[in-house]
């Protein structure tokens, strides 16, 4: 960027936005209404399986689940609905098909669901990713309170399974290894964090265990804490991402794919583009995340810094603007810096600093005394 300015003034203010974005762009399905993501490496692909918000209704429709897979993290195919509430028989309902999760192991697919109205939580099986899905006990897995939703599973290095799950209740059991029964008591976490809404997301990386979670409503963002142990106590380690205005709830999916690692969130970004009035019609996004050497999580919307050059691009510098974030999503925010006084026309350099993708920049203007 390159202009003449003549008598700069004591500050400059720019508008910057911190998208909550990866690789593809975002909403990464756009075709569909899709949310809570829960995504599983399998063979060198990633399996998206999603619920599904309908285009007609007020509230929340949701019947079935989607597949989506996908090799680079930027295209993604559509497989369509991988189940639906329909392929559990003691189910008296036809929505509800709320954050499934499905996971692998001994050459076999478990798929995690939740029911509306208490109903509990049902799980299914098969012998691929792509389904079909069938219902080996013909009745809930769960059924401990209202609370039984979102669940999530962590298989552990020694083979013990854990489920995990609840709103506004952080539950855990012990999976036998048939994956669809369990052994001891059901546990209502103690040391859950204090900003922990619902959607847990649980993982073991390195050594560390993590439990993401959607915080507190709303809107909801995603926070994190880490454990010794995957049964706990658990410590708050901060946010993954701020609660973002236009989306009044999230639901983490976490993964590391070919060298790198995800979270998987959502907003409402295709709906604010068709419509005036709110409708629960969300949109999947993706974002990069690394980690530090303690295994504590960078979320990549770090910002970065403008620095102000005039008469050449390494020329003096009239002033800096820090972009500093907390991961607060894709949000539009005005930023200002005081700047050295000086006159005469001169050439105006932006330079942009920072590391992987810095922020959207809109306008820019000086204020005069």
């Amino acid at each position: 960027m390159r202009n003449k300015v003549f008598i700069i003034a004591s500050i400059f203010m720019v508008a910057i936005n911190l998208p909550f974005a990866g690789k593809a762009q975002n909403p990464i399905i756009q075709t569909k209404y899709t949310a809570d993501p829960a995504p599983l490496v399998f063979n060198d692909t990633v399996f998206l399986y999603t619920s599904h918000d309908e285009d007609d209704g007020l509230g929340f429709k949701m019947q079935n689940w989607l597949l989506y897979t996908s090799t680079d993290m930027v295209n993604w195919t559509d497989h369509g609905v991988v189940a639906s509430l329909k392929d559990f028989k003691w189910v008296p309902y036809d929505n509800g098909a709320w954050a499934p999760q499905c996971i692998r192991r001994n050459n076999k697919f478990y798929m995690y669901c939740p029911m509306p109205n208490g109903v509990g939580i049902g799980v299914l099986v098969s012998d691929t990713p792509y389904g079909p899905f069938k219902d080996p006990i013909g009745k809930p897995l769960i059924k401990n309170s209202a609370h039984d939703i979102d669940p999530t599973v962590l298989i552990d290095d020694d083979g013990q399974a854990y489920l995990y799950w609840g709103n506004p209740n952080l539950y855990y059991v012990r999976l036998n290894e048939d994956m669809v029964s369990y052994s001891g008591e059901i546990v209502n976490e103690p040391t859950k964090p204090a900003n922990y809404q619902e959607g847990p997301w649980v993982w073991k990386r390195n050594g560390h265990y993590y439990l993401a979670y959607a915080s507190t409503c709303c809107p909801e963002g995603i926070g994190y804490a880490m454990s010794k142990s995957p049964t706990g106590p658990w410590e708050y380690k901060g946010m993954i991402m701020e609660g973002d205005e236009r989306s009044s709830g999230n639901h983490p999916g976490i993964i590391d794919y070919k060298g790198n690692s995800y979270v998987f969130g959502f907003n409402y970004a295709i709906l604010k583009q068709t419509m005036s009035k709110h409708y629960e019609r969300r949109s999947i996004c993706l974002e990069n995340i690394t980690y530090n050497a303690d295994g504590t999580i960078i979320a990549s919307l770090k910002g970065g810094k403008i620095e102000i050059h005039t008469d050449k691009i390494d020329g003096p510098v009239l002033g800096t603007i820090d972009v500093t974030t907390s991961a607060e999503g894709d949000l539009w925010k005005t930023i200002t810096t005081p700047v050295k006084n000086i006159k005469d026309v001169h050439d105006l350099f932006f330079v942009f600093r920072g590391r992987n993708e810095l922020f959207n920049f809109d306008w820019w203007k000086f204020n005069f005394k």
